[in-house]
């Protein structure tokens, strides 16, 4: 997409669509843009294996921020505009990358703003750079329980972690009569705690895990796995994956006809680009979301201002967690200015008003959306689970199209 140097600055592209409620504050006024740009520095994955979750569920949503702010005259910085420049590097989902990046946004560039890289790997590798030179960060990709508890202060996540994930995730099991499930996981971070998370709560609820099988990053092949799964014949399918061996695991469980009563695989089922890439195969396949465009009037004139921007839809989970960081970022800097202490102890002692609805935090952790199970439905990613959530009821037993 870019040169891992480029820089980009966002000052005239789309204008904004109209009725479209971004923040709390109002863009109302006849102030212009004054002194220097905000600066605001960030890594993102435009090639490697990150590169799929990187351009569906962040970069897409710093590029729509970049540019409703610019157009509606700048950043209200306590009454005054300014335009923002992004300063945006492809960290080739490389961690040093990513981490000599931000060393050098905060003490050589000195950009007055940082948004985070994605994935949870590339947050637990960058947030201690971020507490330690006193820059706020709000990460929406970021699902690690470990990272919460290390407590940094500057640092805070507004994904549902794994504790209520896998929690929903089991209480919906629960509810429709699953006894048995078979589970697969990546061998990293977001595989072992959210497997960690999972197991204790199938046993709690009477769920026997009959097979259990991990498998490195990268992997080409997981038809053997998939097999003895199948020979297994659960009730539920739970794979703790991430996008291309999501993609992998839902073709070849169909190849050999596995479609126990509920399928479900983690993240990048809520992307587009699965439903598009498995076509009718999508249809039943259960997996981590928050929302949907039928959610609130706020939901679908983001996803539509998304679309008009971006060509392309956004995700059904993380991509609201991303507008939603980026609306509570703004309207700190409305409040308390650029003071990046005062942004700080604004962030976790305020609630906000988001996409999602109203977040706030309990130490780094959000606290206001809760743990979420969607599905494909007719085109549509519908949340299934909890009930007060839900966009429509769960569909079984999976069948393959």
């Amino acid at each position: 997409m870019h040169s891992q140097s480029k820089r980009l600055t966002l000052k005239t592209t789309l204008a904004v669509l109209a009725g479209l409620t971004f923040a709390a504050g109002s863009f109302s006024g006849s102030a212009q843009a004054q002194d220097a740009p905000i600066k605001v520095g960030y890594t993102q994955s435009r090639s490697g294996p990150f590169a799929a979750g990187s351009q569906t569920t962040q970069e897409p949503n710093y590029l729509l921020w970049a540019d409703m702010v610019n157009k509606a005259g700048g950043l209200n910085v306590q009454g005054k505009r300014r335009m923002v420049e992004l300063v945006g590097v492809d960290d080739r989902s490389d961690i040093e990358t990513m981490v000599r990046s931000y060393e050098k946004f905060m003490t050589v560039d000195k950009v007055d703003i940082v948004l985070p890289p994605w994935g949870t790997g590339s947050n637990f590798a960058v947030a201690p750079v971020a507490n330690k030179h006193g820059y706020p960060m709000v990460a929406p990709t970021a699902l690690s329980q470990k990272l919460v508890d290390m407590k940094l202060p500057y640092y805070f996540v507004t994904l549902q972690q794994p504790k209520p994930m896998m929690q929903a995730l089991v209480d919906m099991l629960a509810a429709n009569g699953v006894k048995t499930a078979a589970v697969s996981y990546m061998d990293d971070l977001f595989g072992l705690e959210n497997i960690g998370a999972l197991e204790p709560m199938l046993k709690e609820k009477g769920i026997q895990v009959v097979d259990k099988k991990s498998y490195p990053l990268g992997v080409k092949d997981l038809s053997p796995m998939l097999k003895g799964m199948k020979a297994a014949n659960p009730d539920a399918f739970i794979g703790i994956t991430y996008p291309p061996d999501n993609f992998l695991i839902t073709g070849q469980a169909k190849e050999i006809g596995f479609a126990p009563k509920v399928f479900y695989t983690a993240v990048g089922t809520a992307f587009p680009i699965y439903r598009e890439r498995m076509g009718k195969s999508s249809e039943g396949v259960m997996g981590m979301g928050s929302w949907n465009p039928k959610m609130s009037k706020g939901a679908k004139d983001y996803f539509d201002a998304h679309v008009a921007l971006n060509k392309k839809e956004p995700d059904r989970w993380a991509s609201a967690h991303a507008w939603a960081a980026l609306q509570i970022l703004q309207q700190t800097v409305e409040k308390v200015g650029l003071d990046r202490k005062a942004m700080r102890d604004h962030i976790a002692g305020t609630e906000f008003d988001t996409v999602l609805g109203k977040m706030r935090f309990n130490g780094t952790e959000e606290q206001g959306v809760p743990g979420m199970v969607g599905q494909w439905q007719n085109g549509e990613f519908e949340i299934v689970w909890p009930p007060a959530r839900a966009t429509a009821k769960p569909v079984m037993p999976k069948v393959w199209n």
